[in-house]
């Protein structure tokens, strides 16, 4: 990994692979909340992940309009829906609330 990659807890590493696995949750999304680049998120993910997994999860993501702001209709710097998965709590700080 790059030097210049912010240190995370193994919390934060889950959080990051739980939301570059969602569909709607776009990259930005995750540099927003964790610093984490694009390419960075992707070396997250092939560390994390069985190799296989990591396969599936590229090719499902690689050109996909959702998980890339400007290419997404679904977002605009007007309405700006931000993100949020229905699991994550309304005040942000990553931590899902109690089910």
């Amino acid at each position: 990994m790059n030097t210049n990659q912010p240190i995370l807890t193994q919390i934060d590493l889950d959080r990051v692979v739980e939301m570059a696995w969602e569909d709607r949750t776009p990259f930005d999304a995750i540099t927003t909340q964790f610093g984490l680049s694009e390419q960075q998120v992707i070396e997250v993910m092939r560390q994390e992940m069985k190799a296989s997994s990591f396969r599936m999860w590229r090719a499902r993501v690689q050109g996909r309009k959702t998980k890339h702001t400007a290419k997404s209709p679904l977002f605009d710097e007007e309405s700006d829906p931000r993100f949020r998965s229905k699991s994550q709590r309304i005040i942000t700080g990553n931590k899902l609330s109690k089910r």
